[in-house]
This record gives C-alpha cells, structure tokens and sequence, in this order.
C-alpha cells in the first residue's frame, strides 16, 4: 500500500506528508508486504479448502474476534509510536483555562494506567462484537516550533465516541431485559479500542502478530460465539478490516456516516450501513447560507471519500446559489498532526481569520486535532457550521469565551430513547468493572486515585455519575453516532431473531444447540431487514431502499443554562416543496460571544440601491465594487448586477433608486425666456409698423422717394412678418405650427432679402446706366429689378413645398436634455431640407452684401448701399454664428436660439436700413427737402 495516496486531493497536504513518509517508507513497506501476505496467504489456504458452506465455513469464521479482533487492537496509549516499558511519569497540564488536566505521556504512565486492556469482553449466548475509536492523540507541535516526536502528545479520550459504546452495551441490555426479543437468548459483548491514525494503521492490525504461530488465526479448536462486528465508516478502517472480514463473509454493521462507495463497488458484500443517506447535507447547509445572506464561506474538509463527495456537493449548490467559497482546506489527520507552528498560525490566521462563516465537513474523528487547536489558539467570532460528528473541544473549558460558541450542527433527526439517561446516571466503574475505559475516565474528572493492590478506584467525588458532568465534558443527549450504533445491535437482533425462527419452522435445529450457527448466515436477514426499534424508528439495513435523512440543527449556548447546552434551533426537510424545506427559530439562535445582531459574511459589502455591482478582476464573483448607476438608470434593489433604464416619460432620481413621472415641458409664454422672447418680438413688431408709417407718412419727401418707396414698404411689411414669425416657434408646439415654422420663416426671410437685393439692384443701375436709350435704361424705368422678389420667393416656395410633401417638421420629444422633463419641440423632419431652406437664404445674402459692398462708394445724397453692406453683413454675421449654437443646444435653448436668430437677423436689417432714414426725416428735417438736397450736391461736388 502506498501511504502517500492518502494526501491525494491537496497539494499542501501531500507536500508535508511526502516529507515524513520519507523517513518512515522502509518500516511502512515492510507492513504492508506482511499485509498483502497475509491476505493472500488466507485467501489461498481458503481456496484449497473444501468451499461449501458447512464446518469449513464454521471453522474460518473462528478467526474473527478470538485473533484477528485482537489483531486490529492496540495498546492502550499507542499514538504512532510503539509504547515502550519505562518509569511512569505524570505531568497533567493545567490552567484556568483548561481546567479539564490533559494527560502528557512521556512513553509511559501510571501503571493502573498503563497496564490496562484494550479489550472489554462480557459474556453471552452469542456475542456481538465492536470496534471504536476512543481516544485521540493531540501533538503538541501546534504550540511549540518543533518537529514531531514520541516524546510530545497528548493521548484525550472522545466522550462522544465512548458515548456510542455506552448506548451499544443499553442497547445489549435491553434487549436483555425484553420478553419479546430473543427471550431465550443472551447477547454479550466485546470491544476493542483502536486509534485513528492512517499511516500506522496496519501496526495496529497486526500489532500483536508477532506473538502468534503458524498460520495466523486460522484454527478450528473453538467455535465462536461472535456474529457480527460494529465499527465506525471511515474508508481508511473499512479498507483495512473489510478484506479480514470478507474472507469469512463476516457480518459488519457500521455506525458512521454513509458512504455510497462501500456498496456501490461491491467490494464489501458483507458490510451493512445503519445510518440514513446525507446526500441532502450540502443542500440543507446552503439553504441556511442562503437565508442568512451569507456568501463568502470557508470549507474544512476531511479528506476521504466523503469528504470529497461533500466538497463536489457543496460546490455544485453554491455556485448554483451564488455563494462563494473563500478557501478549501482539505484535512487528513497526519496533516494536523504534523502541522508545525508556523503553518498552523497562517491556516488560522490568514484563511480562517478574513471569513465569519467555515463550514467543517467532519467524518468521525479525523478533526479532532482542529478543534482542540482552534480552541488552543482561540479563534473566537466565527461561526461554524458542522455535521453530526463533530466533537466538542477536547479541552472542555469552563468560560464563556468559547472559539465554538454560537456552533450550529446539521444533526440526524431522531427520537429520545427513553431509558438511556438513567442508564448514564448509573454506569459506573463499579458497576461495569471490566471496563478499563470508564474507569480512566472517572478517574480524570471525580479526582480518584488507585489502590495501589488491585488499582480499583477510591476516594472518588461522592454520588458521581457521567449525567452530573458538565455538557462541556460529557453530554448525555445521543449523538447521531450512539442513536446509529443502537440501531445496528437491534438490527442484529432482529435478524438473528428472524434466523432462528426461520431455522426453527424448517425444523433443522431439533437436536443441536440453536446458538450454534455461522454469523454468515445472517446477511439475508440483515439485507432485508425492515424493522422498528422501541424509540419508535425504523432500521433499513437496504442502501437502495434508505431516503434521505430530515435534519435537525442544533445551537450551543453557553449562557445562562450552561456551557455546551444543545439547542434545537430549526428543522430541514429534504422532501419539502423548494422554499418551504427550511424551518429556523432565529429568536432561539445564541451566536458567538453573545451578539444580538446576525452576523454577516461577504467578501463585499453589499451595494445600496442606486448602485450595481461592478466584479473584481481576478476575484471571486462575491468580491466586487459598487459602481453608481448612469444617468437614467437605478438600481431598485440591493446587489444588482445591472441597473436598468428608465423609460423615456420617466428619469432616475438622485439616489438612482427610483424612477420619477417627467414634466413635459417646451419653450411657453409662461417661461421668463418665453416672456422676453415674446415681448422682444412684439416690440420690434411694432417698431417696424411704425417705421412704415411713418415712411407712408413722408412719401412725398426727397429721401423716400429716393430709396423706391414701393421696394421700402414691401420690405418693412417682409421685416414685420419676420418678427411676428418668431411667436410662432413659443408656446406649445402642434402639427399646424410645427409646418408653419419652418415655412413661414423661409418665404418671409427669402422676401426681405430679395428686397435688399432687389433695392441693391436698383442703385446699382441708376449709376451706372446713365446713357439715354440704352437696353439697361429701359430695365431701370420698367421697375425690372422689382421682379427679383416674386422669382426669389418663387424658388422658396419650391423648396419648402418639395420639403412639406416628403418629409414634413412633425412633433417630438427631447427626454435627454433637461434632466426630469420631456420637451415637446418640432422635429425638423429633414435636415436635408431644412439645410437647404438655409443655405438659399445664405446665398441670396452673400449675392445682396456683394452688390451692395460694390455700390457702396456711389456718389449720391441718399445713397443706401453702404447701408444694404452693412445690414447684408449683420445677417450672415447673425446666422453663421447660428448654425454651430444651434447644433450644440438642447431642448428649448435649442429654439430659443432659432427665436433670438430670427429677431436678431430682423432687427440688423431694420436698423441698419431704416435708422439712418429716420434719423433724417425725424432729427434734420432740413436735409429732408430740395434745397437741402441741392446743397449736399453741390458740396460734394
């Protein structure tokens, strides 16, 4: 056997096992050639033998516990190491602290102690045998920095694990006691204490080999009285003893938890498993995660075949769930053992320390060396969750700061079994005086001491009993361990029950003695065994048969009952309806060192409302930061992974939790900016009305009959229009307006800048064609450029007309602009159009500046052109630093800036034109008439 497999599955593990294997592989190889020897040694001398099932199969079954039981035993304080004879030596380490002493060998102990048995036998008619793990040895290189050594361990009996032998020798004698249950029969006992140590292993199966001869074990002498063998499961033990065991198809009965592996295989027909399937623990454990909203959780996990299910279990329902796993550590028992100090402070400190919530996958007493070290170094503010086998700190302290105070343990349900607490009450060394355990143990906690003539206990405290025990020493509510291994000796009894009886119809048995039989011959009974045991539960012994067990889960208190009280806190039915399967009395839950608050375990802080999640790169899922939403966007609950759009009538408020009903809005008459744009136009509306009375007014004056009155007024009726044009782009904004905008301000802008160009024109020619009879003459007297302005406005038209018929303005809405409300506004429709519209107005502009910017210098009183220049240079000044402030404007600024460009462009042709006239016909009326006239020409000339 390769002793390194056993590190398989974790890397550190391996690494630290390899190196002790290393300097231990000689000795280990050695055994395990005797191992494989021996085995096939048996199988070949069985082979040779005559194979029915008669004497020959009587007398092979004489080997098990008659030898091969006493095989597996050894000596009572064997921790890895052989004990050797010496001087006793007692040193009991002792604090205020650890007030329960914890026995330090150094290689031997008092000779009371020493000397006992690992054996406990009582007789019966027929007898059934066990093996359990009693003690635990504890390395003390988890305190100091040393190497490992024979001279340094401690040696703790489990009370849990000798509680199972208490409830396996009730179980004996209650049946005793029942007139129901093999009435002429008496069931005796043996056990054997064996140590979990998985290298040395095979030294204590065949420790005491040596003192046989010949063929190990194989006699036919005796008969036995044995027929079946109860153990714990873990697969190392079941490995080891199945291949004695299944030599002689030896019935075995394991109390331990179930391992699917052990039948699935069929490698071990003859072993039967009592304790109902867990594979609802991993669910039952993320159930509770779930509903206290813990999400970063540390795995302690024994190595093994269950452990490595657990692992595969537990994973697959915490990714489905979301929860993340902060660290996996995978345990064996050398690992802990072996553990040097500074390895052990950085599994404590830098793994365990970071997370609130471990989960410890225990799978008999593996742990054990865990516990008593998270004690020892008091790793206290956790909570931990466990199954059913997990054992109490070993150093059993008296105070409140407990590292396993607030403990929550996923339990088997089952019912009390009455009886068995009186039993407790009255199991004594002196009652039961072939039981060296009990008496080690009395001797330990009610302060003995041993005659020193036959190392009976005396001076013992008065009226000791295991129930007067604190709970953290000894608790006398069963564990799932002894209610399983009281099952399995009733479910030996029944079907031995159900054997004779069956024996006893077919009258085979008339003349021979009815305890007579081969334990073989109980394996059809126990497979089919279907029975109840007084407490009312069931046994199934059929793996294929066996439902998933209803659990209970049970807190520690500390305070105010006493230490180490169990308290049923909740139930998890795996057959429930999803959402209904667990059932918590949170009120009842004592958490560690006695918060009132449920504590949290994240690796982030979970995000607000009006936040998401953004992942950590390289990190698990539940490590993230939190990211506030964008704009428009909330996050209605914690932890979302994404924030989510509001609607377009809606927008996010502040805190991006919630979205809020917008006010639809749009450039009113109620608004200040819609006041003073309004106002503005009215104002220069009636200006421009003025200023057209007030040239009808003086029409027959000089000035105005210079500068075409006809070309004057069609252009201050064009620059009315443009101003009362602009009303139409306030106010709530309709189908109507929306196409009247957009066309009504390019055929009225389009007729006043004819105008220009058509005034611009007529001062042009009557310079320059001055010839009498010329072509260009009869164009001047004909009122030819007055045809300007109906072709130009023509062409407009055109434009808007092709614009109207295929993509007309048409209502919108600007959600995005200003924040909580929408703006109703006219879409364009086409842009193309639209810029179209535009650039026929820009071009009859730069046409008119550039007529009037060479006509300018023309000698005459009321000449206009230099007026025209500057009106025309306004305009496009206007109207080019228009279109980048329009493009980068929203909403109603955006229309603002179209209203104010409109009024502005109006007004610089207004004043630049007219200002000048009404300066003279109002201010210096003496310029105003012939004789003025005549004297500014003669002037200038």
């Amino acid at each position: 056997m390769d002793v390194s497999k056993q590190f398989r599955g974790n890397q550190a593990s391996e690494a630290l096992g390899m190196q002790f294997f290393k300097a231990q592989s000689d000795s280990e190889n050695e055994q395990s050639n005797f191992f494989d020897q021996y085995i096939k040694r048996n199988k070949a001398m069985s082979h040779s033998a005559d194979m029915q099932m008669g004497e020959d199969q009587e007398c092979k079954s004489t080997l098990l516990l008659g030898s091969v039981v006493q095989i597996i035993a050894p000596p009572f304080y064997s921790c890895e190491f052989p004990v050797k004879k010496a001087e006793p030596t007692v040193d009991k380490m002792q604090s205020p602290s650890n007030p329960l002493p914890l026995t330090v060998y150094n290689v031997s102990d008092e000779d009371c102690l020493q000397h006992g048995s690992t054996r406990v036998y009582k007789n019966g008619d027929v007898v059934i045998g066990g093996f359990f793990s009693l003690y635990t040895c504890l390395y003390l290189t988890g305190i100091f920095d040393i190497k490992p050594s024979k001279d340094f361990f401690i040696v703790q009996l489990v009370p849990s694990n000798y509680q199972n032998v208490l409830a396996f020798i009730f179980a004996i004698e209650e049946i005793n006691k029942s007139p129901h249950l093999l009435p002429n029969i008496s069931l005796g006992y043996e056990f054997h204490n064996i140590l979990h140590s998985y290298w040395r292993i095979l030294e204590s199966f065949l420790i005491l080999y040596p003192g046989q001869s010949g063929t190990p074990n194989y006699s036919c002498e005796t008969d036995t009285k044995s027929i079946a063998l109860l153990t714990a499961s873990p697969w190392a033990i079941s490995s080891q003893v199945g291949p004695f065991l299944e030599l002689y198809k030896f019935p075995q009965l394991t109390f331990g938890t179930f391992n699917p592996e052990f039948n699935d295989n069929g490698q071990f027909p003859s072993l039967h498993q009592v304790a109902p399937k867990h594979t609802s623990l991993a669910l039952a454990m993320v159930s509770l995660m779930l509903h206290f909203s813990w999400t970063w959780v540390g795995l302690v996990i024994t190595e093994g075949q269950n452990g490595f299910q657990f692992l595969s279990d537990v994973r697959g329902q915490m990714d489905r769930n979301g929860i993340c796993i902060a660290f996996v550590t995978l345990i064996s028992n050398p690992l802990v053992s072996y553990l040097p100090f500074t390895k052990l402070k950085n599994f404590l400190t830098r793994e365990i320390s970071p997370v609130n919530v471990v989960i410890i996958y225990y799978d008999s007493d593996s742990l054990n060396n865990i516990n008593h070290l998270i004690g020892l170094h008091l790793v206290t503010w956790r909570i931990w969750v466990t199954n059913a086998q997990w054992h109490a700190d070993l150093a059993g302290r008296n105070f409140i700061l407990d590292s396993f105070h607030g403990l929550l343990v996923f339990s088997h349900h089952h019912k009390e079994i009455s009886g068995f607490n009186k039993f407790l009450q009255t199991a004594t060394p002196f009652k039961y005086p072939e039981d060296t355990f009990l008496t080690r143990y009395w001797f330990q906690n009610f302060h003995c001491s041993f005659s020193a003539s036959d190392c009976s206990l005396k001076d013992c405290t008065p009226n000791a009993s295991l129930a007067s025990l604190p709970l953290n020493r000894f608790d006398t509510a069963m564990s799932d361990g002894s209610f399983n291994t009281y099952n399995a000796v009733y479910a030996t009894a029944h079907a031995l029950q159900e054997m004779l009886r069956e024996r006893a119809q077919m009258q085979l048995i008339e003349s021979v003695d009815h305890t007579v039989f081969s334990p073989w011959q109980l394996h059809p009974f126990l497979k089919e065994l279907q029975v109840k045991t007084p407490a009312g539960e069931p046994v199934n012994l059929d793996k294929n048969s066996k439902v998933d067990a209803k659990y209970d889960i049970l807190n520690f208190w500390n305070v105010p009952e006493g230490l180490r009280l169990r308290v049923k806190v909740g139930e998890f039915f795996p057959h429930a309806p999803p959402g209904k399967q667990l059932a918590l009395s949170e009120e009842m839950i004592q958490w560690a060192m006695g918060s009132t608050e449920t504590p949290r375990s994240a690796c982030s802080e979970s995000c607000t409302p009006g936040f998401r999640k953004s992942p950590q790169e390289g990190k698990a899922a539940c490590c993230f930061d939190c990211t506030l939403c964008s704009r428009n966007e909330i996050a209605n609950d914690t932890d979302m992974e994404q924030c989510v759009t509001c609607p377009d009538h809606q927008y996010a408020n502040i805190q991006r939790n919630h979205c809020l009903q917008r006010n639809v809005t749009f450039l009113a008459y109620e608004d200040t900016l819609g006041k003073a744009l309004a106002g503005t136009a009215l104002g220069l509306t009636l200006l421009t009305a003025a200023v057209l009375g007030l040239f009808v007014k003086h029409r027959d004056t000089p000035i105005a009959k210079a500068n075409n009155r006809a070309l004057s007024y069609t252009l201050l009726i064009s620059l009315t229009c443009c101003f009362l044009c602009s009303l139409l782009f306030i106010g709530r904004p309709n189908t109507a307006t929306c196409i009247l905008q957009q066309t009504t301000f390019g055929v009225v802008f389009t007729m006043a800048i004819s105008t220009v160009l058509a005034k611009t024109m007529t001062v042009v020619l009557a310079f320059k064609v001055t010839a009498p009879g010329r072509r260009m003459r009869q164009l001047l007297v004909s009122g030819a450029p007055n045809y300007i302005i109906p072709i130009c406005t023509l062409i407009q038209f055109t434009l808007c007309g092709v614009w109207m018929g295929t993509n007309p303005p048409y209502i919108d809405t600007d959600a995005h602009s200003e924040h909580g409300h929408i703006i109703v506004i006219c879409n364009k429709g086409s842009l193309t159009a639209f810029y179209c519209v535009l650039g026929y107005l820009g071009s009859l502009a730069l046409v008119s500046f550039t007529v009037a910017f060479l006509a300018r210098n023309l000698p005459d009183t009321f000449n206009e052109a230099k007026f025209l220049t500057f009106s025309m240079l306004v305009f496009c000044s206007v109207w080019v630093t228009f279109l980048p402030v329009y493009h980068s404007s929203k909403g109603k600024v955006m229309v603002a800036m179209e209203v104010f460009s409109i009024l502005a462009s109006s007004a610089g042709l207004l004043g630049c034109i007219f200002v000048p006239k009404c300066y003279i016909v109002l201010l210096r009326p003496e310029r105003n008439s012939l004789h003025g006239f005549r004297d500014k020409t003669h002037f200038n000339s």
